[in-house]
């Protein structure tokens, strides 16, 4: 009786495969993941990684296939790798046409609440001095709508802005007149800590479709030591706001921050809970900035990165069990991050762009005239450091303000693919090169990268939900509903 040959003598002969761009890094003693120019990526046995990076990698190979599809190597036969790649990577970028969507609107430094960490340097409520004006706000005005973007989205903020309600009514009746010839997609946010709040100001929100962001600290003698106020009623005020927006509004129209301070490290699982018994979906477990007051205060060097990171990981695990449990609540900063590692999309986080979204994603509107930037350039200058200030609504013209040199060389400074150590990163497609938070710690757009917070931060948080998908396919499956959300 015959006998066959094995399959591989009737394969026809392949030529060897050529290398498309992409960088690397191990995850674990086993593991290590790739990514290249569109943003692609693949989780590889690391025995993988080494037959590819030196030719032997065998076409019977299970990643042989996926290696291919997504661009990671072609043959010299393929006509098509090339094409695609560089689609994906136009398309990658196509955001930047849009230019900028996100308009602050300062409207008051006066606030009641006296926070530690605060990043802005509050005024007394009385201090009208601080105050924007209908003229700084018509000429803001003018310079919201001569950007480019079908969408625009004005957020008031301050200070405490309800304090300053009259001109919030104005910016939004005036925005919505001049866009009945504009003709863009308009929204409103108030960031607001709900203290002022009052019935007849969630009447104007409602008939203007505005929405509603606040803050929540965590249970109540948490909230109110990390936001005093007179009366010490702080966490009673935002709950009532919250439960009476939510009644006016609706429950989709209400959302809420959390900032970690040293006294919210023990307490991740009490914050948790409250947002849970709140009824939100989801939570942002940020870190402090170091600008503004809590630098003053102290308060930004109360922790380190490591020490954040303990908590945010606790957080996360504690999350994940409430999910496996079958409740559907997410943390934010994950499920943006997530968005950009498993989808196309990316969901345009400041914090996560490249170029920065300075400017181009987010641009802020002082009381005062002066425009910055973007909020943390904003809270440089309140200490002294006007780099990042762009310009006066006043005085200054639309191409005064974006192409000002200091700004050309922020953008430039923080494009991932030609700056040093983001480069060769594998983690550059779903980051970003805070180049504000480099100065304010460096004094350089670019920064020392083995030595940026930022980074190292970053870093620890892709391995990390890489390692979780990667170990447990429940949690693989929670993190893609996650990374639909945004």
């Amino acid at each position: 009786m015959s006998r066959f040959l094995a399959r591989t003598a009737y394969a026809p002969e392949l030529p060897d495969y050529e290398l498309l761009p992409f960088n690397f890094a191990r995850l674990n003693e086993q593991e290590t993941v790739a990514t290249n120019l569109a943003g692609e990526m693949l989780v590889l046995p690391n025995a993988t990684v080494d037959a590819l990076v030196n030719h032997t990698l065998s076409i019977d190979d299970p990643a042989y296939v996926s290696l291919r599809a997504r661009h990671f190597l072609r043959l010299p036969t393929d006509k098509s790798p090339i094409d695609l790649l560089a689609l994906k990577v136009r398309t990658r970028y196509a955001r930047l046409e849009h230019f900028t969507n996100l308009h602050i609107f300062v409207v008051s430094l006066r606030c009641e609440h006296s926070c530690p960490y605060c990043q802005v340097s509050r005024q007394s409520e009385d201090r009208e001095s601080f105050d924007m004006t209908p003229e700084i706000a018509d000429r803001a005005l003018d310079l919201v709508f001569r950007s480019p973007s079908q969408s625009l989205k004005i957020e008031f903020q301050g200070g405490e802005p309800l304090l300053n309600f009259e001109m919030i009514k104005y910016v939004v009746e005036q925005a919505k007149a001049r866009n009945l010839v504009a003709r863009r997609d308009l929204a409103f946010v108030i960031a607001t800590n709900l203290a002022p709040i009052t019935q007849e100001m969630l009447e104007f929100c409602r008939e203007h479709d505005i929405l509603i962001s606040t803050s929540l600290d965590g249970p109540a003698d948490l909230h109110n030591k990390n936001r005093p106020r007179p009366g010490k009623d702080s966490w009673e005020r935002a709950i009532n706001g919250i439960t009476l927006a939510r009644q006016t509004l609706g429950v989709d129209r209400v959302s809420a921050l959390m900032t970690t301070t040293q006294s919210s490290l023990p307490r991740v699982k009490d914050i948790i809970d409250i947002y849970l018994e709140l009824g939100f979906t989801s939570i942002f477990l940020r870190p402090l900035s170091p600008y503004g007051f809590a630098l003053k205060t102290k308060s930004f060097a109360a922790y380190n990165t490591d020490r954040w990171l303990d908590f945010y990981k606790s957080g996360l695990d504690y999350i994940l069990e409430i999910n496996r449990a079958g409740i559907a609540f997410a943390e934010d900063y994950a499920s943006l991050i997530l968005t950009k590692m498993l989808t196309s999309n990316d969901p345009g986080y400041v914090d996560l762009t490249n170029p920065a979204g300075i400017a181009i994603g987010a641009i802020v509107f002082n009381y005062d005239g002066g425009v910055f930037a973007s909020d943390e350039s904003r809270m440089l200058a309140e200490m002294g450091d006007n780099t990042l200030r762009l310009g006066d609504v006043q005085t200054s013209s639309y191409e005064d303000i974006y192409l000002s040199d200091t700004l050309l060389e922020a953008l430039e400074s923080s494009f991932t693919l030609s700056v040093p150590m983001c480069s060769d990163c594998a983690f550059e497609p779903f980051c970003g090169a805070d180049p504000v938070y480099h100065h304010a710690t460096m004094k350089d757009f670019t920064g020392r990268k083995p030595e940026s917070e930022f980074c190292r931060r970053n870093m620890a948080i892709f391995k990390h939900l890489l390692r979780l998908m990667s170990s447990d396919k429940t949690t693989a499956a929670i993190f893609q509903r996650w990374a639909n959300r945004c």
